[in-house]
Parts: C-alpha cells; structure tokens; sequence
C-alpha cells in the first residue's frame, strides 16, 4: 500500500538529525558544494533556495541530503511528502545555516544531489521534433551558461554539450541561473571542442558557427533538420578553428553601432528561430 504523505511527513519529523557544530562533516560538504565546485568530481551537486530545491524533487533527482534552517522550515510543507526514504535530514540553526550558503539573503533550504548522467545519443533523443543541440565552447561564465541551459529547454532543444573551458553546468551559480532546467534537459560536460563536432557530424547533424558578422541570417537557413548551435566566449566568441569547422556559420543582424550580442543573448535569438520554425506556439 503507498505510503500517505500525512505518514511521510511524520516520518521527516522523526528522522532528522539536528546539526550543532561547524565541523559536522554534512556541514562541511555542503560548505564546499554551495560555496563551489568541490564535491562535483564525486557525483555530488549542491542547491540552495525554496523554488529551487522543490524543482529538484519534481524532477525526481536523486537527494542524497537535504538541510535546513530553523527559520527555514517553513518551506518543507511543500515537499516533505515527497522525500525519498534514502535522503538524509538535517537541521541546524540560522547561524549554522549563513555559514555554509552559497548566496546574500539565504532562505533557509539546501540539498545535495546526484546529476543526472548523460551520454551523447541522449543528446539526440530529447525534445519534441529533429535534435536541435546547443554547444558551448569556453563560456566561462556560470550565469550564462545556467541562462543558455534554461533558453534552451524553453525553445525546445534536445540537449547541451558544455565543453571543456566552459563553466560547470552543475556550479551553484549556473544552476540557480538555469532555473532548474538542468534537471531536466540532457547536458553532457568536459567534452572538447573538437570531439563534440565530429560526434555531431557522425551523427549527420548540421553544426552553424555563431560570429558577429559571417554567414547567413538564423531565419535565412534550415533550422528545421537535426542542428546543432555553437556558441562561443563572451568576449572571444568561438576559436577560429573550430568556427571553421562547422558546417556553417551564422551571423545575427545589428542595429546602429551595437558589434555583437552577449553568448546568452545570441542564443536565445537563434533557438527562438529555430523554434519558430519548428512550429514554435504559445
């Protein structure tokens, strides 16, 4: 018979584990995950913040521990039904809590979970139609990279690829940028550059080279067939080789004396053509 969350909800109540030490070691590793990167290499990610966590367990990630605070618990009655039996509770005082956030105004919520593990053909399989995919190469801020991910999936994208150079998708400031969407669209991280065009070109997928002036306007190509969009450096743009090796590039109009768009601002262009084109309705 299903548990009811009423049960679940007592259930929360008596297995959380109070928090008095700085040096708790569940202190430490969420220290170090929203304050970074540092728990990433061992399949960990650190959120931070009400919506953010409830994303989290809507889109069935993994929780492998969840914290709050004492102003903070207010924001379990949302979720507490929904808690896996495996995930570890764990509460801590205002003051335990500021020492380990990640942001300025912290709401009292955190967990630790397990990114979803993604391979290339993952990548070709999601969303409605034909793969679109979006390539970021040396993006290096995590609050483009968080927006590029979260455009994305609003236009319809079948995945991401985040290069080598490029911020981590999964760092705390991406992932409070992407609005919870990298829970739910396909990433793949750490793949170069080089790797990720001949994947895309094995797999008959049409690559286009984002620039300030060269190629085609996004509305005057085929956006409809398998595509995938690079993106390059907010201010380098791509590496000159590898715009050369993609099939195409394309260039977005300006107005006036404006030389280029930001990396997120250029994509968000392009997936709203392609999305347009695919059919795109609100």
């Amino acid at each position: 018979m299903p548990t009811s969350g009423a049960t679940r909800s007592a259930g929360v109540r008596t297995r959380t584990e109070a928090i008095s030490s700085r040096e708790n070691r569940w202190l430490k590793m969420f220290r170090a995950a929203l304050r970074g990167t540092d728990l990433l290499a061992e399949g960990l990610a650190g959120i931070e913040g009400t919506r953010i966590v409830a994303d989290a367990v809507s889109s069935q990630l993994e929780m492998t521990a969840l914290l709050w605070s004492e102003s903070g618990e207010r924001h379990l009655a949302g979720i507490e039904g929904e808690l896996a039996p495996a995930t570890r509770l764990l509460r801590a005082s205002d003051r335990l809590f500021e020492s380990v956030t990640g942001t300025r105004t912290p709401q009292g919520i955190a967990a630790l979970v397990r990114p979803r593990r993604f391979g290339f053909d993952d990548l070709l399989k999601a969303g409605p139609g034909q793969p679109l995919v979006v390539v970021l190469v040396d993006v290096q801020d995590p609050g483009n990279v968080g927006t590029l991910i979260r455009t994305a999936e609003a236009f319809g994208a079948s995945g991401a690829i985040a290069t080598g150079g490029t911020a981590h998708p999964w760092s705390p400031k991406a992932v409070r940028a992407s609005a919870g969407s990298v829970f739910r669209l396909p990433v793949l991280e750490g793949t170069g550059p080089a790797v990720a065009l001949a994947q895309l070109g094995i797999a008959g997928v049409t690559t286009y080279a984002t620039t300030a002036s060269e190629g085609p306007s996004p509305s005057q190509v085929d956006l409809i067939a398998p595509v995938a969009l690079l993106i390059g450096n907010e201010g380098a743009g791509l590496p000159p080789e590898i715009a050369r090796s993609a099939n195409s590039a394309l260039h977005i109009p300006l107005a006036g004396t404006v030389e280029s768009l930001n990396a997120a601002m250029a994509a968000t262009v392009v997936l709203y053509e392609a999305a347009r084109q695919r059919g795109f309705s609100s």
